[in-house]
């Protein structure tokens, strides 16, 4: 068992980059994808997360996947293009109309009446594949600012107050972009997480 693993070890150092792209492009790809929520930006962290993998390969050690190792490496890639992407959107205001509160919620907070009767929050339920793939699509309709501090959140793990450093934000505008998210979210996922007659027959 230890002369396999020494074994495997041995032959990372001579892993050449078409065996990345080849076995691992597709996934690391779609990983990105479903982050970032645009294609062209997925190809360039995937293609950095490879030539940092190259450059940095005599820091592997050898006691996980190759996959693994490449995944640490896109989801800081990832982190560091959404940090930049805050950067030049920064000064882009959040409008009302990007706010779906008043669609949902009356002045007490309460449900409207004929809302879309989809209360809980996203991120509960995201070990539903077919519930994970509407909201990275719901994400992609979502303010940038909105969804990008969602997936560093719910799809990422990381805590708030790591996010706010990443982003250059402040706690409560880091608060007012979750909750909008989730809103925005709750309304498109539930306009199509439930069928016409569902949403029909909970809005009587």
């Amino acid at each position: 068992m230890d002369r396999k693993r020494d074994s495997d070890s041995a032959t990372l150092t001579h892993v050449e980059p078409h065996f990345w792209v080849e076995h691992y492009g597709d996934y690391l790809f779609r990983y990105a994808n479903s982050r970032l929520r645009d294609t062209n930006s997925a190809e360039e962290v995937v293609q950095e997360t490879f030539l940092n993998g190259i450059k940095y390969l005599q820091q592997f050690s050898g006691k996980g996947s190759q996959q693994a190792w490449l995944l640490g490496i896109l989801k800081r890639k990832i982190v560091d293009f959404v940090r930049r992407r805050s950067k030049h959107q920064r000064a882009q205001p959040y409008e009302d109309e990007h706010d779906p509160s008043n669609q949902l919620f009356d002045d007490k907070g309460n449900w409207k009446q004929g809302a879309v009767p989809w209360s809980t929050a996203p991120d509960r339920d995201l070990q539903s594949a077919e519930l994970r793939t509407i909201v990275n699509e719901c994400l992609t309709h979502l303010p940038s600012g909105q969804a990008d501090v969602f997936v560093l959140s719910v799809m990422e793990g990381m805590d708030s107050e790591q996010i706010c450093k990443e982003l250059s934000i402040t706690p409560s505008n880091l608060w007012v972009r979750m909750h909008r998210a989730r809103l925005g979210l709750a309304n498109c996922v539930g306009s199509q997480w439930f069928s016409p007659d569902e949403v029909s027959g909970h809005a009587e």
